[in-house]
């Protein structure tokens, strides 16, 4: 039996991860959790999107009566290399360099915590990249701006000025750090059913269409 859901709690100190809860129209509220992200030894970058979700989703100590906790986790894959938050300005420049002009993956996992009931679910997205071949000029005016520093892969599909990306397949929200439809389904089948056309959101949002929605497969 799943518990009551009263509001949403994001654990999560990401600006852009806020802004896009809050586009659900559901009560929400956001707090930290904090947790080591460091790899484990022959870990995945996708079971390592999918477990830190999880630890974050179960670190928070003070939790509203009645709240479902929501927390996810992204990690750009570059041929099975986990490629996290830049450590400072030159490991963004290189890992900026090594995504140059080439296909990645980025994997993020989405976890619903339900502390009623303990339950707890996951879900994982992966999106397939392809970088444009930016210039090393455009790689230091990006890291000079101080944008990838708090982003895996150390960029955001987002920043209009530098638009790393070339195209992506899948989920662009995914790229962001944040797919809004894997948020949607745990929350459903946990059996609480967003009212909300999350195609729409991406569409108005990211100016961007969901294939999935072309194919039949999205389902509100």
């Amino acid at each position: 039996m799943h518990g009551e859901f009263k509001k949403l709690l994001l654990a999560s100190q990401s600006p852009r991860r806020r802004k896009m809860v809050g586009w659900l129209e559901i009560p929400v509220d956001a707090a930290r959790g904090d947790i080591d992200e460091q790899p484990r030894p022959d870990e995945s970058p996708s079971a390592l999107a999918a477990r830190l979700a999880l630890e974050k989703s179960r670190a928070l100590d003070e939790l509203p009566s009645q709240a479902w906790i929501i927390a996810a986790d992204t990690t750009v894959d570059l041929g099975g290399r986990s490629l996290g938050k830049p450590r400072d300005p030159a490991e963004a420049e290189l890992m900026l360099r090594q995504l140059r002009d080439c296909p990645h993956e980025v994997h993020t996992g989405v976890a619903l915590h339900i502390p009623q009931t303990q339950e707890m679910t996951v879900r994982r997205v992966t999106t397939q990249v392809w970088m444009r071949p930016y210039t090393d000029a455009e790689i230091a005016a990006y890291v000079a701006s101080g944008d990838p520093m708090d982003k895996a892969g150390a960029y955001a599909i987002q920043n209009s000025a530098f638009a790393p990306v070339a195209k992506v397949a899948r989920c662009y929200a995914n790229v962001v750090g944040f797919p809004l439809c894997a948020v949607a389904a745990l929350m459903r089948a946990s059996g609480h059913i967003l009212m909300v056309d999350i195609p729409a959101l991406c569409r108005r949002h990211f100016d961007y269409h969901c294939p999935r929605q072309d194919r039949g497969e999205w389902v509100l």
